[in-house]
């Protein structure tokens, strides 16, 4: 477990001493801010309600692009420049690694999060905002980020190409964001709702509601770890 807050720390340290960390911030809350307060025919003051539901609406919708750009490098950086093979032959194992890249990202993604915390705090000023789906809302963003950077960092195992992982990265998210809400819609019966099942959106949605399922924590938590171990794998395997 030390092993993996120690790559957690180093690689989360090498977020802040480049400019992609703070580039991805920038974007991430000029996007959201811009659509929750001023934009889109929904924001709070044209709709005239104290809710952030726009906010998670947006956030959500932006994580299958900013996700993949902040995976991206994760691994497919080290593999280019060699240090992943310097990290491996050290006393640290694939699953360790894996693990170490996952929770530095989810803590950028948490940080992200933390600098929103103002809205909440306006949201409040304005009226009174429904505390229960603040909550549940932040907390399907930070499940449905978690699983998006499983994605990307399964992505970033496979190559040591930045722009083929965020490619590639970026073409699942898509399937999970839209493509099998869209098919679920035209395709009626069984096949509909498991495609419909298979949808972050639809999972996020239900939480964000304010309604806490099992089925949709053990589908983001199945997602989530799929992702792991499929990125361990693809690591376990270039080593063979």
């Amino acid at each position: 477990m030390s092993a993996v807050l120690v790559i957690a720390k180093r690689e989360l340290n090498s977020f802040f001493d480049s400019l992609m960390a703070y580039i991805l911030l920038a974007l991430f809350l000029g996007f959201t801010g811009l659509f929750t307060w001023l934009l889109g025919g929904s924001d709070v003051f044209y709709i005239g309600q104290a809710t952030l539901a726009q906010f998670f609406s947006y956030a959500n919708l932006s994580f299958f692009v900013f996700i993949p750009a902040l995976t991206m490098q994760l691994l497919a950086e080290e593999r280019k420049i060699g240090t992943l093979e310097l990290l491996l032959t050290k006393s640290v194992t694939d699953r360790q690694v894996v693990y170490g890249k996952f929770l530095a990202a989810v803590s950028m993604l948490a940080i992200a999060l933390l600098f929103t915390l103002p809205f909440v705090v306006t949201i409040f000023s304005i009226g009174d905002a429904d505390v229960g789906q603040i909550v549940s809302g932040y907390f399907g963003l930070l499940l449905t980020g978690a699983a998006f950077v499983s994605i990307g960092l399964y992505a970033s195992s496979l190559t040591s190409n930045q722009i083929v992982s965020f490619l590639v990265a970026l073409i699942i998210s898509v399937f999970f964001q839209f493509i099998f809400n869209i098919l679920a819609s035209s395709i009626p019966g069984v096949v509909g709702e498991v495609l419909s099942d298979l949808s972050i959106t639809t999972h996020f949605e239900s939480i964000s509601r304010g309604v806490l399922d099992t089925r949709d924590l053990i589908y983001f938590i199945s997602v989530i770890f799929l992702g792991l171990f499929l990125s361990e794998l693809s690591l376990t395997k270039r080593n063979q």
